[in-house]
């Protein structure tokens, strides 16, 4: 896959199958688009392209939300490649660009620049100034400037359409399954292993403290049964989001115990994969009524069926 961060650095070699927008978590919904892009490049001799925006556009428009999202850049680009796409446009949302109108923005940079020739939009995907660019537009525009529009409907599970909010708020409520099933595969955090104050392994329990990426998506805070890569080896783990209330924590971790395992992992590269929810955070009334509630996680996360 080929990664594009301004559109100068492209010249066009093939006539482009394209679908935009934020793709943030590539779940099903986007697999759908990205499967039908697959097809039509194929059927047609087109090359496959998303283009989407990096940083993401809230960040421009509302400096001051704490937005946080599904996928790093590096995730979303893994996805990305993982799908079959060929080019990858990381489009940078800046005051030039967010001023073109859906009309311009169709005749300047996907006629012009990119050379589209079928275009993929989602069912509620709007584009331009104003949210001035739509299905409706690009129906008018495509019969001038040849080339084939299509909208994709929405994705269902369960009678609900699939989308990035509702996936975050899945995460957000400990709906791990749910959210996993809207992905299509598990979601996952992966940072540095740090140091943290080491009252883990004075109870049986080490744990390695994760250095995440701030944009990062958390889920709700609890405990987890996760599935830990670390070293190109796959274990079983207890993961807890949260303060450590129990000893009086303040700071916000990701603290992970990692089973049948032994070493030392400190500055090392380490993924998690959620796989079900244990329980909220507690607040135990002392170390001992901790373990034993650790000793019960232990057994759950053993059983588990990864």
């Amino acid at each position: 896959m080929k990664v594009f961060k301004n559109f100068k650095d492209y010249t066009s070699q093939k006539p482009l199958a394209l679908s935009l927008g934020m793709f943030d978590g590539v779940h099903l919904g986007h697999k759908s688009i990205i499967n039908e892009l697959n097809k039509i490049g194929s059927e047609n001799n087109l090359e496959t392209a998303v283009l989407t925006f990096w940083p993401h556009p809230r960040f421009v428009f509302n400096p001051n939300e704490n937005l946080k999202l599904l996928n790093t850049l590096e995730e979303k680009k893994f996805l990305m490649e993982k799908y079959s796409i060929e080019n990858l446009f990381l489009k940078e949302f800046d005051e030039e660009f967010r001023n073109l109108t859906g009309e311009e923005f169709v005749r300047q940079i996907l006629i012009e620049k990119l050379n589209v020739k079928y275009l993929i939009i989602g069912y509620d995907h709007s584009f331009g100034k104003n949210k001035s660019g739509n299905f409706e537009l690009l129906q008018k525009l495509s019969k001038e400037l040849d080339f084939e529009v299509e909208q994709m409907e929405a994705i269902n599970i369960h009678e609900n359409n699939i989308s990035s909010t509702k996936v975050r708020n899945a995460l957000l409520a400990g709906n791990i399954k749910e959210a996993n099933e809207m992905l299509g595969y598990s979601y996952s955090v992966s940072g540095t292993v740090v140091h943290g104050k080491k009252i883990g392994r004075t109870i049986g329990y080490p744990t390695a403290n994760i250095d995440t990426e701030s944009i990062k998506l958390l889920p709700k805070k609890g405990a987890y049964i996760v599935e830990v890569f670390v070293k190109g080896k796959q274990y079983k783990g207890m993961l807890s989001v949260g303060t450590n209330p129990t000893v009086n924590g303040e700071k916000l971790t990701v603290e992970v115990y990692i089973l049948d395992f032994e070493g030392d992992i400190y500055d090392e590269k380490i993924t998690v994969k959620f796989r079900d929810f244990l329980h909220d955070e507690i607040k135990f009334e002392g170390l001992e009524k901790l373990i034993e509630r650790l000793d019960e996680d232990k057994k759950l996360t053993e059983n588990f069926l990864f």
